[in-house]
């Protein structure tokens, strides 16, 4: 697809980098850009050649939140046509969650309100030292409706209340504090040797052992007793019985590299 709202690099290794491109508008989320994330999450999911996906930000910003200019225009919408962008936002976000792929964020700088909902999307997130943080929500009289099952996900309900009932910003070391990113790096230098040593670590792993365990930790979140029991005992049966699984087992007897491994 051509996107007109971000761009999309994809390496000899399978390393696909998503780049927000609204470097004038802070990489603010308006309806083009959620539309287009949506897309290459669904491209990206279907592409086997992808093995790891990292986000990030054109200019200064990671990303600034949802465009004030889309929220004006929400604004003389009808309740239905409200819930429709809503709905809109909401879909983008679980497509990026649910990508059966490492999703590494590149915290390149400010993520503020739907900004922290996109890092709490991704499976890892690195941020520069200088990035600045906040889930703004309340600030306009608005509330962190969409993001709020990712952010609460990621750092807990008490540290979510914490930033989210004053939205009041913060620097990257509470954000790493808090769990909101992993990591924290000097400068962009920095961060992209964090970057890139994240994705070397990743690209060590089977692809459908890293589905199936974005699926497994899904399910153990959501249940318990003997659903995740029952569940488990499969999803290892499968485990054992796939393609993968029986590779990286002779592998390991025959003491070589696994196929999947780039440099194997």
């Amino acid at each position: 697809m051509t996107y007109q709202t971000l761009t999309l690099e994809v390496d000899a290794r399978g390393v696909a980098t998503i780049i927000m491109n609204r470097p004038d508008s802070h990489n603010a989320l308006n309806r083009a850009l959620i539309t287009e994330l949506h897309a290459v999450a669904h491209e990206l999911a279907r592409d086997d050649s992808v093995r790891v996906v990292v986000l990030t930000g054109a200019g200064k910003s990671f990303c600034a939140g949802g465009d004030i200019g889309w929220f004006f225009e929400t604004l003389s919408l009808d309740r239905a046509g409200r819930i429709a962008e809503s709905s809109a936002l909401a879909e983008m976000l679980r497509a990026l969650n649910d990508l059966p792929k490492p999703l590494v964020g590149r915290i390149n700088g400010a993520a503020y309100g739907g900004g922290a909902g996109m890092i709490s999307v991704c499976d890892i997130a690195v941020a520069v030292q200088s990035a600045r943080f906040g889930l703004t929500e309340v600030r306009l009289g608005l509330i962190p409706a969409n993001i709020s099952p990712y952010v609460v996900a990621r750092i807990g309900a008490a540290r979510a209340r914490s930033v989210m009932l004053s939205g009041a910003a913060f620097g990257a070391d509470r954000a790493c504090a808090i769990g909101l990113v992993d990591e924290v790096a000097e400068d962009v230098g920095a961060l992209d040797q964090a970057v890139d040593a994240c994705v070397a670590s990743h690209l060590e792993a089977s692809l459908s052992a890293v589905a199936a365990t974005k699926r497994l930790i899904a399910y153990v979140d959501s249940f318990d007793g003997e659903a995740v029991r029952d569940y488990t005992a499969e999803a290892l049966a499968d485990a054992w019985e796939s393609e993968d699984g029986r590779e990286g087992i002779a592998s390991f007897i025959e003491k070589r590299r696994p196929r999947w491994r780039s440099d194997a």
